[in-house]
């Protein structure tokens, strides 16, 4: 995503910045309001298409975490039978308005749970950065021959950021998500891996305000965050920006795709 500075955030106190992060609705994963004050670079592998086009091809489909259910709702065409999960209910709300008129039904479920589904009930699962993935879920309510289609959040995204309010992390925190790790995870639950690709990428916050929406939105960061609880790393880092540029940091995405084993 190529992005500049909102002509706005220069001329505007550390303290309006902070504010308008701050106020911003989290709700979903439209990440639009970062306009002009974040970027991130994309995937080269085009994580959407690629989800469109094997649901193009499905007969039943889930989607886990679902957020909002942007990334699903992008897609031209949805199978027969669409379902999603999320567990935050402002997402639940969200995505029901948002993929109800698609024909896909949104369940609450909360992300440790189980998947409250029949083994075998879909021949796809789907998932855009969930926190976790609970492979023998997937590989259950997979049918022989099913395929899980997914982009994960992989280890140290953004840590540039996040230690920078947290301190160092100890090692096991940087080295959590690893794709080798979670190939082994799902090669346990019995799936066989198609496709497993990993990249770092290019992340700039231009203004403090998109720091704050930022780890309000993606919890997970620097768990616990609030304005009050972090203002003196908020203001060294305003200053930061101020006086260098944008911040930068480094994301990373891994995609996953794994195929259930025909029975017998």
């Amino acid at each position: 995503m190529a992005s500049l500075p909102s002509p706005t955030a220069a001329s505007r106190t550390f303290e309006e910045l902070v504010a308008e992060g701050d106020a911003v609705p989290t709700e979903g994963w439209d990440f639009s309001w970062f306009e002009g004050r974040a970027t991130e670079a994309r995937p080269s592998w085009g994580y959407a298409r690629g989800m469109a086009e094997r649901l193009g091809r499905a007969s039943a489909a889930l989607d886990i975490q679902t957020g909002g259910g942007e990334v699903l709702a992008s897609a031209p065409r949805l199978p027969a039978v669409s379902v999603a999960t999320e567990g935050w209910p402002p997402n639940v709300a969200k995505a029901t308005a948002l993929l109800h008129p698609r024909g896909a039904v949104v369940v609450a479920s909360a992300e440790d749970a189980p998947l409250p589904f029949a083994d075998g009930a879909f021949d796809l699962v789907t998932s855009r950065h969930p926190v976790r993935a609970h492979w023998p879920e997937i590989a259950r309510v997979l049918r022989p021959g099913g395929t899980y289609f997914a982009q994960h959040v992989g280890p140290s995204s953004a840590y540039e950021l996040v230690e920078h309010f947290t301190g160092p992390l100890p090692e096991g925190n940087r080295s959590a998500r690893h794709p080798d790790g979670e190939r082994a995870d799902a090669e346990a639950a019995g799936l066989e891996i198609v496709d497993l690709r990993a990249e770092r990428l290019r992340m700039e916050f231009h203004d403090i305000g998109a720091v704050v929406h930022f780890l309000r939105k993606v919890v997970w960061m620097v768990p616990g965050f609030t304005v009050e609880a972090y203002l003196p790393q908020l203001r060294a880092l305003h200053e930061r920006i101020e006086a260098e540029g944008p911040f930068v940091a480094h994301s990373a995405r891994h995609l996953f795709e794994a195929r259930k084993p025909q029975a017998g």
